[in-house]
């Protein structure tokens, strides 16, 4: 039987009046966290917040993928412009905040608490990739 879990975004379970979309129960996905946001234009109910130890999700780093639209992250007063082709990481104790441009921002939110996970060597920086020298 083949172990593949295949769905539209627009069709998986929405929440908060659809601004996120459940993925990764949508895909049974039980190594990370996955949403989907869709954030509408230039919206500022986005909440400041941080993943640390009390948190509501807490220990988690998370990584923004944008898909469509822009935004910026706003996280110490520093900012990072959020495109599709970036991606961002932030840690755990870190606050942050999106703040959508004017087409709106629909982004996937990887998380994931540090050191759970078991990172195959070739996946690190100037390491060999599978198969090399064999």
């Amino acid at each position: 039987m083949t172990d593949v879990t295949f769905r539209e975004i627009e069709e998986m379970d929405a929440i908060h009046g659809g601004l996120a979309r459940r993925a990764r129960a949508e895909l049974g996905v039980t190594a990370w966290g996955m949403q989907v946001l869709t954030l509408p234009p230039d919206w500022d109910g986005y909440p400041e917040h941080n993943h640390a130890a009390d948190a509501f999700d807490p220990n988690q780093e998370e990584v923004y993928v944008p898909l469509e639209g822009s935004a910026t992250l706003v996280a110490d007063g520093q900012s990072y412009d959020l495109l599709p082709g970036t991606m961002v990481r932030v840690g755990p104790e870190q606050s942050r905040r999106i703040v959508p441009g004017p087409d709106g921002l629909r982004v996937l939110a990887l998380g994931g608490a540090p050191g759970t996970f078991d990172a195959g060597a070739w996946t690190e920086i100037g390491a060999d990739p599978p198969g090399a020298g064999q």
